[in-house]
């Protein structure tokens, strides 16, 4: 299947979605599941539509994406730093590995009161929660692809002279590369459920918190509103993080592409003399090797 096949099936599956959405709301269908609680998708455009005309749709949107980045981008350095620290470092590990371990388990949205005790305002809180969130799956993952690596990279870039911030640019981070942005993949999606949730607990302006006030004056619309938001953000993000991932490490085989190995068995077919010559061949190229071998031995 050919990518513009792939995409309009994306495209007709969205659409069959929305299709279905439209129908069980309008007909007001309640079998076990209350459709008819639900706003249709054309009562949705309209607000949404509205939103986009109006200043705060835009203050709110700008808000979210400023704390999601700046906790993600937190995350993302403290994450890796740590994991290749703990997962290079017995020192380390023995020091940190207890204390994050215990850490780890809490949800990131239950920190909420410690970061309104810890920080002076909210907003310097919801980075806090949005970088902790990210924090741990970068961290994990970026430990267990150090442990991963081959022994052998590290000996010959010694072998060769190479000291430990040599082994670590050479070796530690480009191999771990694939790892660190599985963690990173992980870590933005967290950061989007956590920085929503504090949103709508202790912030005062962002996509959470409007879509916890339209709720609370039960305009549904305005919620789809933001939960749509929500998600085309995610999305947005998510995949801005895959491709930068795929950039960075173009180096790597893609099993996917399966023509690659073809040419390796055609040649490795073309390699191999017709039946019949094969040992007359290999004796003709063997003898001159042969005769200088035995010239050197014998001078």
């Amino acid at each position: 299947m050919n990518r513009s096949a792939r995409y309009a099936l994306r495209i007709a599956s969205l659409a069959l979605a929305l299709g279905l959405w439209q129908l069980l709301t309008s007909q007001d269908i309640d079998l076990w599941l209350r459709f008819s609680q639900f706003p249709t998708v054309t009562d949705v455009a309209h607000t949404f539509a509205d939103r986009l005309a109006g200043p705060d749709y835009w203050t709110d949107l700008t808000d979210s994406l400023t704390r999601i980045l700046t906790g993600f981008l937190l995350a993302a350095v403290l994450g890796v730093a740590t994991g290749v620290l703990v997962a290079r470092s017995r020192l380390a590990e023995d020091l940190l590995g207890p204390v994050l371990e215990v850490i780890r388990p809490v949800p990131a949205i239950a920190l909420v009161p410690v970061a309104i005790l810890l920080f002076p305002s909210n907003e310097q809180g919801i980075v806090f929660i949005t970088c902790t969130a990210a924090f741990f799956p970068v961290l994990v993952s970026t430990r267990h692809a150090v442990r991963a690596l081959t022994p052998v990279w590290e000996e010959a870039v010694r072998t060769m002279g190479g000291g430990r911030w040599r082994v670590l640019g050479s070796v530690v981070l480009p191999g771990a590369l694939p790892g660190v942005f599985g963690g990173l993949s992980v870590g933005i999606g967290v950061s989007w459920i956590c920085v929503i949730s504090a949103e709508m607990i202790s912030g005062q302006y962002g996509v959470g918190y409007r879509t916890w006030q339209d709720y609370t004056v039960v305009d549904y619309p305005g919620v789809f509103v933001g939960m749509v938001t929500i998600g085309v953000l995610g999305w947005l993000t998510s995949t801005a993080v895959e491709l930068l991932g795929r950039r960075l490490t173009r180096w790597l085989p893609r099993t996917a592409q399966g023509p690659a190995a073809r040419p390796k068995t055609l040649r490795s077919r073309a390699a191999q003399p017709p039946a019949g010559t094969s040992a007359v061949r290999k004796d003709t190229r063997a003898r001159p090797e042969e005769a200088r071998d035995e010239h050197l031995v014998r001078d």
